[in-house]
């Protein structure tokens, strides 16, 4: 699909259309001189030389540095065609921060990383969301969030308790994999979301807040992958660590702040009743 889409891509700003067309008769040339001899050696060699010529000819320009990947650069209309939840069907590591996470985590979304992700001995999932004991922080994020958006559909704080319940209701879910959730005292102005993140196949994807928004589903995020972008990559790797050692565990699932256990450095620790 991200193939088919990046052609799309191309024949859209009317990229590489050329290489293309070449390919189309090369590709044709070659099954017709598998199945029939009829054509041609000078048309043959023509083909092949014109093929040969027009590589030569795109290795010699430069680098185009204002055209970003295809893949690159989206809004959450790509999950129409791609949904989110798909990434998560072969992973075993999985961490999220957003600041209510309410569009991440419904229903189907979590019975999927429970049937997935956490059915795994060694599945992971870490998710941060904003603390609603931090009123002022969340008013302010509830600003840009809801306020700034010309078409909302839902509330910040009330998109927040209900995560955060359903978060208590799947750290009391009996299963193989590791699951916790923590809480941010203030939103940063981005959401993460990283699949695999340690591995080769693991994929960042990055989502800004931006200031001025049509609708929630209008902002810009990034997917970053560790081979074609590897210091950003890591970049955003650490900046979820960061967040999740400045997180602190939700003290009202426990029946005292006492039972609650301190913030780790790192690694998924199990949640369980």
């Amino acid at each position: 699909m991200r193939w088919l889409r990046r052609i799309g891509a191309d024949f859209k700003a009317r990229q590489h259309i050329d290489a293309y067309a070449l390919t189309v008769v090369v590709f044709a040339f070659a099954l017709l001189s598998v199945f029939s001899d009829a054509l041609e050696d000078d048309l043959r060699w023509a083909v092949l030389f014109s093929g040969l010529g027009l590589l030569l000819y795109r290795l010699t320009l430069p680098a185009e540095p204002g055209s970003p990947p295809a893949d690159l650069l989206h809004d959450r209309s790509v999950y129409d065609t791609a949904p989110l939840s798909s990434l998560f069907a072969h992973a075993r590591d999985v961490r999220v921060f957003a600041p209510s996470a309410v569009n991440l985590l419904s229903a189907r979304t979590c019975e999927l990383l429970r049937t997935t992700v956490l059915a795994r001995e060694k599945g992971s999932v870490r998710i941060v969301v904003l603390d609603p004991a931090e009123r002022a922080a969340v008013r302010l994020a509830a600003r840009q969030l809801d306020d700034s958006v010309e078409f909302p559909v839902q509330r910040l704080p009330a998109s927040l308790e209900g995560t955060l319940e359903r978060l208590r209701l799947m750290g009391g879910w009996k299963v193989e994999g590791g699951f916790e959730y923590r809480l941010l005292a203030y939103s940063p102005g981005f959401s993460l979301v990283l699949v695999d993140p340690e591995t080769p196949r693991g994929r960042v994807i990055v989502e800004i807040h931006g200031f001025h928004n049509p609708s929630t589903s209008s902002r810009m995020h990034l997917e970053l992958t560790r081979g074609r972008d590897e210091r950003w990559y890591a970049y955003w790797v650490e900046q979820f660590d960061h967040i999740w050692q400045a997180a602190t565990p939700d003290v009202r699932r426990f029946s005292s702040p006492a039972e609650a256990p301190r913030p780790a450095s790192g690694g998924a620790v199990e949640a369980r009743d």
